[in-house]
C-alpha cells in the first residue's frame, strides 16, 4: 500500500521539532543544513514532498524504491519527491551538508525531472573523492551564505548553485555500485505519466495551453486503457489520476494569478477550461477562495 508522503512541515517536526517561520507558497521553500545534526533520529522509508540533496562524509546505505546504494566514505545523494527512500548510516557521519526545497521553488526555472539524477531509472548516489568532497562543501557553503544575505535576487543565485550540484553529479561517471532490481509495470506507467503531466508546464507566452487535462487524454498518449493507467496510478501514489491532474494545475493556476500578469478569463482557458465559471468553481472547491480574491490577497 502506498504511504503519504512528508510534508515541509513534518519534515521540520520530525528533525527539529520546529517550523520556519514561513513557507512561501509563491516563491517556494528552500534551506541548507549541516551534518552531522546533533539529534541523530532514523529516516523513515516514505515518499517526501520535496527535493533533497545530500552531500554526506561517512558509510551509509540507502535504499530507493527497487535500488540500494552503498557507499563507504562520501557521495553526493539525490532525491525527489517521487520515490521513497531511507537511509542507514553504517558508521559515523564525519560532515557534509542538505540541501532542501520544493518544486515551486524551481518553478519557471527549468524542469527538473529532465535530469538524470530525479528520474526512476537514473543514478541517484554519486561517489566523490576528498578533492570533491571539499569543492562540493564550498557550494554549499556558498549556498548558506546567499540565504543569510540580503541580497534581492538570492534566491535565483542559490537555484543556479543547485544546478551546480546536479551538473557536478552528471559530468561524473559514478563509481557506486548499484543493486538493480526490475522496476515494475506500474512503476513504469506511473512515471511516464508524472513526466507527460510536469512536461505541460509552466503554462506561459511560449506554452500558453494545457493539451492533456483528462486520464484519457493520457492514456491515449501512453498507448494504455485509461482503467489499466488509473490502477497504476493509484498503486504507486495512493492518489487518483484526476487527484493528481486537478492538484497540478491549481498549483499552476495559484501561480498564474500571483506572478502572471493574464487575467483570469486568459488564465482559465490557458488551464483548459471553456468557460470561466468553471474554473472560478474548481479553484474556489480547491483553495477555499475565489480566483480574484486569491490574487488580490483577501
Amino acid at each position: 500500500m502506498a504511504e503519504n508522503k512528508e510534508s515541509l512541515e513534518e519534515f521540520y517536526q520530525r528533525r527539529f521539532e520546529w517550523l520556519p517561520e514561513v513557507l512561501s507558497k509563491d516563491i517556494g521553500h528552500v534551506n541548507v543544513f549541516r551534518l552531522p545534526h546533533p539529534a541523530n533520529r532514523p529516516i523513515p522509508y516514505k515518499k517526501r514532498d520535496y527535493f533533497k540533496v545530500t552531500l554526506c562524509k561517512g558509510a551509509s546505505r540507502v535504499h530507493y524504491a527497487d535500488q540500494i546504494f552503498q557507499f563507504d566514505h562520501q557521495a553526493l545523494v539525490f532525491s525527489n519527491p517521487f520515490i521513497p527512500y531511507k537511509w542507514e548510516h553504517l558508521g559515523e557521519v564525519d560532515g557534509g551538508f542538505y540541501v532542501i526545497f520544493n518544486a515551486t521553488f524551481f518553478h519557471q526555472f527549468g524542469n527538473l525531472l529532465q535530469y538524470e539524477v530525479f528520474q526512476p531509472a537514473g543514478t541517484h548516489v554519486y561517489e566523490v573523492n576528498d578533492k570533491d568532497y571539499l569543492e562540493l562543501c564550498e557550494i554549499y557553503k556558498k549556498i548558506e551564505h546567499e540565504l543569510s544575505s540580503d541580497y534581492i535576487h538570492k534566491y535565483d543565485v542559490v537555484r543556479n548553485l543547485v544546478y551546480e550540484l546536479i551538473h557536478y553529479a552528471m559530468k561524473t561517471r559514478p563509481s557506486t555500485r548499484l543493486q538493480h532490481l526490475p522496476i515494475n509495470a506500474s512503476q513504469r506507467i506511473y512515471w511516464l505519466f508524472a513526466e507527460l503531466l510536469e512536461r505541460q508546464f509552466p503554462i506561459d507566452e511560449n506554452h500558453n495551453n494545457l493539451l492533456l487535462g483528462k486520464p484519457s487524454d493520457f492514456a491515449q498518449q501512453l498507448n494504455v486503457h485509461v482503467n489499466h493507467l488509473n490502477r497504476a496510478v493509484k498503486q504507486v501514489s495512493g492518489q487518483t489520476t484526476t487527484q493528481l491532474i486537478a492538484d497540478r494545475i491549481i498549483n499552476e493556476a495559484r501561480m498564474m494569478l500571483k506572478q502572471s500578469k493574464w487575467n483570469i478569463s486568459e488564465i482559465a482557458y490557458a488551464l483548459g477550461f471553456k468557460e470561466v465559471s468553471h474554473f472560478n468553481y474548481f479553484f474556489k472547491k480547491m483553495v477555499k477562495s475565489s480566483p480574484s480574491a486569491f490574487r488580490s490577497g483577501k
